[in-house]
């Protein structure tokens, strides 16, 4: 830690920073939390992660336009390994708080927002998230770096065939690509949304459905959820739907077994794996039913 504040306090942003003290929850960077005369930020100290497609050029365009269409914190400073956010006093969800039917709603909302407005407010290109082609990447560096889930990668890469099939063609957007409960704030009068680590164009359905996945949704709640974003009747997106909720979990659990081998973040990646791959093994059995 002492690092940390050392790099914190000579960060040129600052005139006189104080309470310098770490973010819990973080599993990509080291978070922490600075006052600067009588504001306060947050500090987001990561390099790139290749193994993970993570580049914080990408990150910063996407921090910048979300900021200026209102559904992020506002960028205060950046430099190499260093993203500054303004502090938004908030309450950060959690599972439980994205499936109580208000905050649903607004969630939804704040998704749709973002991919019809993002985009008008991009300076320079930005990268894509294709979740087929992050998938199968993430399969061919376990493999190649000795993961102990080897085994069950032909399954995997069988499975990851028939749900890009059954997707079919999709529309674009600027997505977030990363709807953790953890990455919602509700400062009371509206909703946020942070780390935009993985942010880039991808399918709507993909948003959608990691939502739903990371956070447990009822299938009432995700037929509810794909009329309210879409307007439309729920039953026209429901197997491309429910292919999309599949790959989604299938890259969380991907992420977490290549983490396992590569990150320094103090974090249970195996039992993270373990978690995934069980939401992953019942979403594929409800996929086969659609």
């Amino acid at each position: 830690m002492r690092d940390i504040v050392n790099l914190v306090s000579g960060l040129s942003c600052f005139q006189d920073p104080t309470d310098i003290t770490p973010i819990n929850g973080g599993i990509t960077n080291v978070n922490v939390c600075v006052t600067n005369e009588t504001k306060k930020y947050v500090v987001r100290i990561g390099q790139d992660i290749p193994e993970h497609g993570v580049m914080r050029w990408n990150e910063l365009a996407l921090s910048q336009a979300a900021q200026s269409l209102g559904v992020s914190p506002a960028v205060f400073h950046y430099e190499p390994g260093i993203l500054v956010l303004e502090f938004i006093d908030a309450k950060t969800f959690e599972e439980a708080d994205v499936r109580e039917p208000k905050n649903l709603k607004r969630v939804i909302n704040l998704v749709a927002k973002t991919h019809r407005g993002i985009g008008n407010y991009l300076s320079i290109p930005i990268l894509t998230f294709w979740p087929f082609q992050v998938n199968q990447s993430y399969m061919s560096r376990l493999e190649t770096d000795g993961s102990p889930h080897i085994s069950k990668l032909a399954e995997l890469k069988r499975q990851l065939a028939l749900l890009q099939d059954a997707t079919g063609r999709v529309d674009l957007v600027v997505g977030h690509n990363d709807l953790l409960a953890a990455n919602i704030l509700d400062d009371g009068d509206q909703l946020w949304l942070i780390d935009w680590e993985y942010g880039g164009f991808n399918t709507p359905l993909f948003d959608l459905a990691g939502l739903a996945g990371n956070n447990g949704l009822s299938v009432l709640q995700e037929q509810q959820m794909l009329e309210q974003y879409f307007e439309q009747d729920w039953q026209k997106f429901w197997r491309p739907y429910n292919a999309m909720k599949c790959t989604s979990l299938m890259r969380e659990t991907l992420w977490s077994m290549v983490s396992e081998l590569y990150s320094e973040i103090e974090f249970d990646y195996a039992a993270y794996t373990v978690e995934n791959l069980n939401r992953l093994n019942a979403a594929i059995s409800d996929f086969k039913n659609t």
